[in-house]
């Protein structure tokens, strides 16, 4: 780990989990864009993991600025 992560990002388990769930949508959406094209499901739910990789952030982040 890196020692000047802010403890949040290093101990909190919740944090981790956001973290990971995000990752997790931004690897979908990187298969989504190597599509040529996609279906009208896909995009929307392209659209939705954008959105839910947003909420995500702003969690992380929130647990940033209360945790560190």
């Amino acid at each position: 780990m890196v020692p000047d992560q802010p403890r949040v990002e290093r101990d909190d388990v919740n944090y981790e989990h956001l973290r990971l769930e995000h990752q997790t949508y931004e690897k979908r959406l990187e298969e989504l864009n190597k599509k040529a094209w996609l279906t009208p499901e896909e995009e929307l739910e392209a659209k939705r993991l954008k959105k839910l990789k947003l909420h995500l952030k702003d969690q992380m982040e929130k647990l940033r600025r209360t945790g560190a």
